[in-house]
């Protein structure tokens, strides 16, 4: 039978934290457990049940998690962004240790910043893909010590993005549970429908 060295077993107690339910977190640093803080940037215009479901779960994968939107002068968004920061903030009301937040520039220099060292993304399809690959490698580049993460959303939410929404909603089609309540109460105040 195998038998674990000291050395062996030291290294295994400060590089994983275990619960009764299994692995809780992996440090790659092995000489200690860190807080995990993560940013998921986004415009969120507006914010869709997938962002939401992409929020929860990472709240349970990180000891905090800030909601960055992004401060883009190249896009003319729908809702300003004080309006975007409101239903985010709506919309992670229940969980303790999520933040919203703004940011212009490069991610890289927020999550700095903010003393983050992970950055989620959200994957729908193949083409998601392409574009997140190209930009973790840029923000490793530039800031090594972040990590980007990927989730996929839920099955039902794969679909769904903030342009696709605003795009039926133009067009007069439901959007019902795909968005939050309060952002179909939005949409109906800013956009006419046809």
């Amino acid at each position: 039978m195998f038998q674990e060295s000291a050395s062996l077993a030291a290294w295994k107690a400060k590089s994983f934290e275990f619960s009764g339910q299994g692995l809780l977190r992996f440090s790659y640093n092995h000489f200690a457990v860190h807080t995990v803080k993560a940013i998921y940037p986004g415009s969120f215009d507006p914010v869709t049940n997938g962002h939401l479901d992409l929020i929860a779960r990472g709240a349970k994968m990180f000891d905090h998690l800030v909601v960055a939107i992004l401060r883009n002068s190249t896009k003319a968004p729908l809702f300003t962004e004080a309006e975007r920061v409101e239903m985010l903030t709506e919309g992670v009301r229940g969980f303790g240790n999520v933040s919203v937040a703004t940011f212009h520039g490069l991610l890289v220099d927020f999550a700095r910043e903010q003393k983050a060292n992970a950055v989620l993304r959200g994957i729908r399809a193949i083409s998601d893909y392409e574009y997140e690959f190209q930009m973790a490698l840029m923000n490793r580049r530039l800031a090594p010590e972040v990590e980007t993460i990927f989730l996929m959303p839920d099955a039902k939410y794969s679909f769904v993005s903030s342009r696709l929404i605003k795009q039926v909603f133009e067009l007069g089609g439901s959007v019902d549970g795909l968005v939050p309540d309060f952002v179909v109460e939005r949409l109906k105040q800013r956009v006419p429908h046809l």
